[in-house]
């Protein structure tokens, strides 16, 4: 083990001392200034490194650390040091999340953390119990949260628990809320043209998009992102980036229906280019096409909240009493029958459609973009007057009844109850079954 100064000669190179007086035997001076170096044989190896200082306690203390992490390298023995508090921790888990999943996760995740924040942000990740999610569980409860929002917070909280190895001590003690399902809504056909009159008496561009939700499936992010290269107004729309892979890319034909509403939101704007957004950026009514909107929240709120007064027929806000000042209706009782529907709801009254059309799961995933038969459950609501049409296609005459008038079928199916129905019967009770 040995310590030195190393000091740029001014012949070249370093300064020595084998000159008279321990001078430098190449330019005479004798060596003053310059940094410390340490060398020591370590394992087979010369560690030769410099201190960069020009203390010698300093770099004494420089070699010391030096020998000992190699000795705890050597040794594998690695110091024990606390985990971080929650606010680091998060903010380290959030940067490596950069790059690796979709902005649209890392924008939950940020609305996540501004919750969680509130109540573990100064507390180490070591010192969050069971106990402590049980009890943040039920405050967010208490402020209305939904036990699919709760369980997303809880999520990123076990995200960042588990990147720091501190999750698994608690992991079977954590439980997730009870999700609310059957949360999608399929309209009928009258709510559906209420809806369609309020959306283009608010905003053309919520109509617009409102009648392509409705007629191909197409969630609000894959509408809003449209550009005008994947639209062929000839019969066909291929979807850009998805929530899904299964759906990212899927070629959905257009009926007359949406291509007449494409078509007529493209004329207000003859210059675009293919590469232009189809529903385009609007601040301060000035319109940037290489960028998408931000979405029609304020006109969808309008047209499924307001109320129409039963006496003047002026559409406003819910209220008492009518805002119209020669009216004065009492508005009280007055509801919309819109009230708490969402956008997402259009793709689930339009796979609702394709199902009681009697489309093949097969034909409705490929168009909605579905992996699972699950997610097809989930999103059909086959309706009442669907089912009733069914039964009554079944029904067996009863005496004094009279039918419903039905339209003849040019062509008629065999069906197994057809079959079943030929084969001579034994016993009353066969008799009422069939």
């Amino acid at each position: 083990m040995s310590l030195y100064r190393r000091v740029t000669c001014a012949k070249g190179g370093t300064c020595n001392t084998k000159g008279r007086n321990k001078t430098c035997s190449k330019c005479g001076k004798r060596p003053e200034g310059g940094a410390w170096w340490y060398r020591f044989r370590f394992g087979g190896r010369i560690i030769h490194e410099s201190s960069r200082s020009q203390s010698l306690t300093v770099a004494r203390e420089a070699e010391k650390q030096r020998r000992r992490k190699l000795e705890e390298s050597w040794n594998q023995i690695t110091p024990r040091t606390l985990p971080p508090s929650f606010d680091r921790a998060s903010e380290e888990w959030l940067q490596l999340q950069v790059g690796r999943v979709a902005q649209n996760t890392i924008s939950i995740a940020k609305n996540s953390l501004k919750h969680l924040r509130a109540v573990f942000g100064s507390r180490l990740l070591c010192d969050i119990s069971p106990e402590h999610i049980a009890s943040y569980q039920q405050k967010r409860l208490r402020e209305k949260a939904q036990g699919k929002t709760i369980n997303i917070e809880v999520g990123v909280l076990r995200q960042i628990m588990k990147h720091n190895g501190c999750w698994l001590a608690i992991a079977e003690k954590v439980k997730p809320l009870p999700v609310r399902k059957g949360v999608g809504r399929a309209i009928t056909s009258d709510e559906e043209k209420l809806l369609l009159a309020r959306c283009a008496s608010v905003d053309s561009a919520c109509y617009t998009a409102t009648v392509i939700a409705l007629n191909t499936t197409m969630r609000k992010d894959e509408i809003r992102k449209l550009c005008w290269n994947q639209i062929d107004l000839n019969g066909v729309l291929t979807v850009g980036s998805s929530k899904t892979e299964a759906g990212t890319g899927r070629v959905i034909p257009l009926n007359p229906a949406a291509t007449k509403a494409l078509a007529d939101w493209g004329k207000r704007f003859p210059d675009h280019r293919p590469e232009h957004y189809i529903f385009p950026r609007c601040e301060s009514k000035n319109i940037d096409l290489t960028k998408p909107t931000q979405g029609w929240r304020t006109a969808w709120r309008s047209a499924t909240r307001a109320v129409e007064c039963p006496k003047c027929r002026l559409l406003q806000r819910p209220t008492d009493v009518c805002q119209n000042e020669k009216c004065k209706e009492n508005m009280h009782e007055i509801t919309n029958p819109l009230s708490g529907l969402r956008f997402h709801d259009l793709r689930h009254t339009a796979i609702t459609k394709l199902a009681e059309s009697q489309a093949s799961d097969q034909t409705i995933m490929a168009i909605a973009g579905h992996v699972s038969q699950q997610m097809l459950e989930h999103y059909s609501h086959i309706r009442m007057a669907a089912k009733r049409t069914a039964l009554d296609a079944i029904a067996t005459p009863v005496p004094g009844v009279s039918s419903p008038a039905r339209t003849p079928t040019p062509t008629r199916r065999v069906h197994q109850n057809d079959n079943q129905n030929r084969i001579r019967q034994k016993g009353s009770a066969r008799k009422i079954l069939n």
